[in-house]
């Protein structure tokens, strides 16, 4: 392994370092540990932040009953470094110790493919209406707060406006929706129909694909 704490290191080095309870998906190490009760688990994320204070290098943490689930990556360097694998490797320690067993046969990453023929001229829309940010290196969008599955466009021939057999729903507090309605206008989109408002208003990208901003508000829970 690299010397280099901020090189990134292929899926093919993160695999030569044995880390038996941590799985590479796309740019982050993940791991998930079964606590068998919420104080344990609450006592490996307090071990977990202490340690990421102590080396300036922070994951993502969920905490539930009964499980934690940790997500490790190096913004700077856009992928997984040393950083992360010694980080890791102490995690996995504090889980051992704690008694809390590794489910890797669960870890999954969701991302959602969209078909098009003009990625340029949608993206715009999509990043707004679901207020995520483009990745340019990547020709995708990911959720700021990490989320969100990532939504990147998958290259086709020129069709027409396609009748879709699943569409998104965001839904947003209804302080938020005008804004992101507007967004997405902004952005290319148009406003198909406000029928069913506050409950629900049915926007479409410049190639007719659809996505409904939501609320609670109109509903009868």
């Amino acid at each position: 392994m690299t010397d280099d704490p901020k090189m990134r290191l292929t899926a093919q080095q993160v695999e030569a370092e044995g880390l038996a309870d941590w799985r590479i998906l796309f740019d982050a190490l993940h791991a998930r540990f079964e606590t068998g009760g919420f104080a344990t688990g609450l006592e490996l994320v307090n071990r977990i932040g202490a340690a990421a204070e102590e080396r300036n290098h922070h994951p993502d943490i969920d905490l539930t009953y009964p499980r934690v689930d940790v997500r490790l990556t190096s913004h700077d360097s856009g992928g997984v470094t040393s950083r992360d694998i010694e980080l890791a490797r102490t995690i996995s320690g504090y889980a051992a110790e704690l008694g809390a067993k590794a489910d890797t046969a669960s870890i999954q990453v969701l991302e959602i493919g969209l078909d098009t023929a003009d990625y340029e001229e949608i993206k715009p829309f999509w990043a707004a209406v679901l207020g995520m940010d483009e990745r340019e290196q990547y020709d995708d969008l990911v959720d700021k707060v990490g989320r969100l599955p990532a939504l990147w466009f998958q290259e086709t021939e020129p069709h027409e406006v396609p009748r879709q057999r699943f569409h998104l729903d965001i839904r947003v507090p209804p302080e938020v929706a005008a804004g992101r309605i507007q967004a997405a206008i902004d952005a290319g989109g148009t406003l198909v129909t406000d029928e069913y408002a506050p409950r629900f208003w049915v926007l479409a990208d410049a190639q007719g694909n659809k996505a409904c901003v939501t609320t609670w508000q109109g509903r009868g829970d």
